[in-house]
């Protein structure tokens, strides 16, 4: 029989060392912190978010998130468009935009280095097997923008459907009975 608290230690050294790896890219812009740069990730793959919901989706109460985007904005990264009614959509600049690649592929590099040490078969095993741990890390968490606020969105669902968006799926379609396809932002072109 398998020692199943080894495994769990083994993933949370894992996991620690993994986001320290794959988190140093995110301090490519001086005086930008971690969830500034979740916000330019955030904004870049979907433009026009107001603050609260920015702030939601990178895990920040609404008065942090102004203050982060009032931060962003004075560092060139973001702007406000004053539109009509009390919403204020926030879209990333030519810089931000620029910045958050940056971040994806400094974050994306030692990352794709790691698994380069398994070989094909290993890796489509870890993809089933990290699809079944983020499936499960949803139900806890229970926000798909929170957990991928990081997420090459488009390298997830490139041939592929994102598991954390799955399990978004699967559980508004338990909620509502069940009754049809539930589609949402996470998906891109399969996910």
């Amino acid at each position: 029989m398998h020692d199943a608290e080894r495994t769990a230690n083994l993933l949370g050294a894992a996991a620690l060392a993994v986001s320290d790896v794959a988190l140093v890219g995110a301090d490519g812009v001086p005086g930008v912190s971690r969830s500034g740069m979740a916000a330019l990730v955030v904004l870049s793959d979907v433009p026009g978010l107001g603050v609260t919901e920015l702030g939601r989706r990178v895990g920040l109460t609404q008065s942090a998130a102004a203050r982060m985007v009032d931060s962003l904005e004075e560092a060139g990264l973001v702007r406000r468009r004053r539109g009509a009614g009390r919403g204020v959509p926030v879209a990333v600049t030519e810089r931000g935009g620029e910045a958050a690649r940056a971040v994806l592929s400094a974050r994306g590099a030692p990352l794709a280095e790691l698994v380069g040490v398994l070989d094909e078969e290993e890796r489509a095993s870890l993809d089933v097997l990290l699809g079944k741990l983020l499936a499960a890390l949803y139900e806890r968490v229970g926000n798909a923008e929170l957990m991928c606020r990081m997420c090459d969105r488009a390298c997830c669902v490139r041939g592929a459907v994102c598991p954390v968006g799955q399990a978004e799926r699967d559980r508004r379609s338990r909620a509502s009975g069940g009754g049809g396809e539930v589609r949402d932002a996470r998906e891109g072109g399969e996910g």
